[in-house]
């Protein structure tokens, strides 16, 4: 991918239901396709979720109702969420769900 981006596309968002979600890690939807310029992870459960992109290391955690917004683009270029990448998550929710959605440069 080339750094200097024409425009800024969205990959399909990623779901992953309270039903889904246990006291291990499972994964929300599929990989991410190309290098991510910004990220948006979403907690619309019940109960704080802790996360992952790895699925074995707790990485950040969101309260019931809240969101992660990671802007990777803003002031640099460069520095990506690599293509590939698998974001988890973990928690006991009873409704609800997690998003993930993943914005890219494209030509």
């Amino acid at each position: 991918m080339s750094q200097l981006a024409l425009r800024l596309a969205i990959e399909p968002l990623r779901t992953l239901a309270f039903g889904g979600i246990s006291g291990a890690y499972a994964g929300i939807g599929t990989a991410i396709t190309n290098p991510s310029r910004k990220l948006l992870i979403q907690n619309y459960t019940d109960v704080l979720i802790t996360f992952s992109d790895n699925g074995v290391t707790d990485k950040f955690v969101l309260n019931p109702g809240t969101q992660f917004i990671l802007d990777e683009a803003l002031n640099h270029q460069g520095d990506y969420t690599a293509s590939g990448t698998r974001f988890y998550a973990k928690g006991a929710p009873s409704l609800g769900a997690v998003y993930l959605s993943t914005w890219y440069g494209a030509s």
